[in-house]
């Protein structure tokens, strides 16, 4: 089968103007969460993978942790409930650190698991050897917890810019980023997450959620968005089954 892949640059806002080239027309921004971001797809250098265009009707649910354990188990056991035994976690290292019981049932419920650093911090503010100092920090927690094979990144807060896309692959690391974002943190309430998330939805995304105890409508909206995944026969899988055996497709920018 072949598979068809979207990455995305990153690349930090300078202050004043910028410049796109009309040669480069087709480069686009992606406004991330909190931030005025532009990230561009490129044909060169470290690339954050945001969406698979496949033949299969393949989705990921991916959820983010930072802090709090009021609704981290609550959604394990929706996930549990409407058998989706795939979804993508990702860990604040901090927070795996002080909650192994919750990470071991992560681990024992099949789900993947993926680093979002120690400190969860902005990277982007950070100087090289504090990203890779936090990186290999949160390695170390990994490692001692059993998960040997960490090898997908979510920068804080999805906020990434080309510096932390080469430390990161220097690393070993994928950075993941999202084509639908649920907006679940805002809490805007149980219809509207679903809206936001079954709106659009096609094969191939990567659907941000929330596990963090700042998300508390989240176990609510989560049987609902399977159950649209269902009807639509869309089938949800980890993003290292999304990515697998993936082409990248990329266009130069300025």
């Amino acid at each position: 089968m072949n598979h068809r892949f979207y990455a995305l640059n990153g690349r930090s806002l300078k202050k004043g103007l910028i410049i796109i080239l009309a040669a480069f027309f087709t480069a686009f921004v992606l406004y991330v969460e909190k931030i005025n971001l532009s990230v561009f797809s490129t044909s060169s250098g470290p690339k954050a993978i945001y969406k698979a265009e496949k033949r299969a009707n393949e989705i990921a649910l991916t959820f983010d942790i930072s802090w709090g354990d009021q609704y981290a188990l609550t959604i394990l056991e929706e996930l549990k409930k409407n058998r989706i035994k795939n979804a993508t976690f990702f860990l604040s290292a901090s927070w795996a650190e002080s909650h192994p019981q919750i990470v071991k049932r992560i681990q024992e419920d099949g789900h993947e698991i993926g680093s979002m650093g120690y400190n969860y911090i902005d990277y982007t503010q950070l100087e090289d050897a504090q990203i890779r100092q936090d990186l290999m920090k949160a390695k170390k927690v990994f490692d001692t917890l059993g998960l040997k094979k960490v090898t997908l990144l979510r920068p804080p807060s999805g906020q990434f810019n080309t510096k932390v896309l080469k430390i990161a692959d220097s690393l070993g690391y994928s950075v993941v980023h999202w084509s639908i974002d649920s907006k679940d943190w805002l809490n805007p309430g149980v219809n509207h997450i679903v809206k936001n998330v079954v709106h659009d939805m096609k094969a191939g995304d990567i659907i941000l959620l929330h596990a963090s105890d700042s998300a508390k409508q989240t176990p609510q909206a989560l049987p609902q968005i399977v159950e649209a995944m269902k009807k639509n026969g869309y089938r949800n899988v980890s993003i290292s089954e999304l990515i697998e055996n993936g082409q990248t497709q990329s266009k130069d920018v300025n």
